[in-house]
């Protein structure tokens, strides 16, 4: 490849391979829609609005590191799922990708359910005013607090995660005096493709309970003998950021499979089963997820034709997207503090972010885009790499970039798809303050969660 012809400049033909990485777009002012929010758009002055409000007054008035959520965007994929199962499924929102207590009442209002895994989200959940039955609780080592808590508030459901925790649910439940409505979370044994941090449906890993050698099978057995508990099905997670609906068909075949060896040794049908969420977003132009009603009907199809086959009457669905729903809502916005080049590698554009406010880039090697978004250039494109301020060589935002060569200090950059895992997965590391979260919608923006201040940080520091 010649000099002249490398897609980053003739600096780094040298260095990098052909095909280490895309080439730039053929116009970076351009904004892909597949992975901005729906009301983000670039005006005829260059600078990128959202809500119909423009960021460098966004930044302004709430400061940057800042994520910026799309309500409208939150509420339009709330309904898209919600409509796409129907009346018949259950749609609900895995609280871990993002929550606060508007993201709780917004999920009210528009008609989906809740799923919490942590004492603190169930708080957030009841607090906000969302029906304890209609909430779910996950976890592979719920506390006896957090469990009690539950069962008093009376959730929908609680998914059970071990032998230990069928027990210890069933005893808080007859204590208390009531029947709790449970799942069994089952490992399927699908290798979903994807990290293996977020690959749950393998065998070696800590969650669930193993379809291999009869466990699940045995799980069942013991939650039927147990007067607190109402088994009411079979629960399924195979992974996140998934894009082949190959290994949901695996799973619920075995999960119906199940659900028959139960009918045929206790002669009872389990009404519900649950196929967990894990649906792939695009980060990036390459990505391609599937839309709520492609996935929707993908799922019903090969749940009916298990279930025919195997002479069940087809049970009551649940899904629970998170990152599918909040994910696209939000982008992070930055200020660039330096710019250093360094001749034949790329420039390293520093921001006053990195992983404290999204931990993905060095947790997984999640991939992201990035945008200059203050104004537009026609510079030509200069191969990047997007860190943050802290005191780690792997404290990356953006590992590979094409940003216009002029980019320079005080220039805005937006990182789009961080509503989810982004905040939730926020730390204090070095001290920092974690950002706000700021709803924008229709030509108005208000703080959803605050910016975290030197006073918070000192007040749990108790000398």
């Amino acid at each position: 490849m010649s000099r002249s012809a490398h897609p980053a400049g003739p600096r780094h033909a040298d260095v990098l391979p052909e095909g280490h990485y895309a080439g730039p777009p053929a116009d970076l002012n351009t904004l892909d829609p597949r992975v901005w929010s729906r009301t983000v758009q670039r005006t005829a002055d260059g600078v990128v609005t959202v809500g119909g409000l423009d960021v460098t007054a966004l930044a302004e008035e709430f400061g940057t590191p800042a994520y910026f959520l799309d309500e409208d965007d939150f509420r339009a994929r709330c309904r898209a799922w919600k409509d796409a199962f129907g009346p018949g499924a259950d749609v609900f929102y895995a609280g871990k990708a993002f929550l606060s207590r508007a993201i709780v009442r917004w999920l009210h209002e528009e008609g989906l359910n809740l799923d919490v895994c942590s004492g603190g989200e169930l708080a957030t959940a009841l607090a906000a005013g969302m029906p304890a039955e209609r909430i779910a609780l996950h976890g592979n080592n719920k506390s006896t607090e957090e469990i009690t808590r539950a069962v008093e508030a009376g959730v929908g459901r609680i998914v059970l995660d071990s032998f230990q925790e069928i027990v210890r649910v069933a005893h808080i439940a007859e204590r208390l005096g009531k029947r709790q409505r449970v799942q069994i979370r089952v490992t399927v044994g699908v290798e979903a493709h994807t990290h293996e941090f977020i690959a749950t449906a393998h065998e070696d890993q800590k969650f669930g309970i193993a379809l291999a050698g009869g466990q699940a099978a045995e799980a069942v057995r013991r939650a039927l003998k147990l007067d607190g508990l109402e088994l009411i099905g079979i629960h399924s997670h195979i992974g996140s950021q998934i894009f082949d609906m190959a290994g949901f068909e695996v799973s619920a075949r075995r999960v119906v499979q199940l659900l028959t060896e139960v009918r045929d040794e206790h002669g009872i049908e389990l009404p519900e089963i649950d196929l967990g969420g894990g649906l792939g977003i695009a980060y990036t132009s390459d990505d391609d997820p599937r839309e709520p009603h492609e996935i929707a009907a993908a799922l019903g199809d090969i749940v009916g034709r298990e279930c025919a086959a195997a002479g069940l009457a087809v049970p009551r669905l649940s899904v629970e997207p998170g990152r599918a729903i909040v994910g696209p809502t939000a982008f992070t916005l930055y200020e660039v503090g330096t710019v250093k080049e360094l001749e034949g590698l790329r420039t390293y554009v520093s921001v006053d972010g990195g992983m404290s406010d999204n931990i993905r880039t060095a947790l997984y090697d999640a991939e992201y885009s990035v945008a200059l978004v203050s104004r537009t250039s026609d510079a030509e494109p200069m191969l990047s790499r997007v860190v943050g301020k802290h005191c780690e060589s792997g404290d990356i935002v953006v590992r590979d970039a094409f940003l216009p060569a002029d980019v320079a200090p005080g220039d805005l950059l937006a990182v789009p798809a961080t509503g989810a895992y982004c905040r939730s997965m926020a730390s204090n590391y070095n001290h920092s303050l974690r950002p706000p979260v700021v709803a924008v919608r229709n030509g108005a923006a208000r703080v959803i969660v605050r910016r975290e201040t030197e006073e918070d940080l000192l007040r749990l520091d108790v000398g």
